[in-house]
């Protein structure tokens, strides 16, 4: 798996107080995967996502079925 060019180290997810969420920037379309704090909204980058395989990828390596996305 090819991670280490967009993850440093793996950041702890915790489904009880967080959820995963894919942002995406309406101007540039760029995209960058990470938690969002259910509680107060603060979202933790964990990676950037250049292409379907790295969607893919964060969801294999966080074992996760769906990502929100966020706008």
């Amino acid at each position: 798996m090819k991670l280490k060019k967009h993850v440093s180290s793996i950041i702890p997810f915790d489904p009880q107080t967080q959820y995963a969420v894919i942002k995406s920037s309406i101007c540039t379309g760029e995209k960058v995967a990470g938690f969002k704090n259910k509680t107060d909204g603060h979202f933790t980058e964990v990676m950037v996502i250049q292409s379907p395989a790295d969607e893919a990828a964060f969801k294999k390596l966080y074992n996760l079925e769906s990502v929100r996305k966020e706008y």
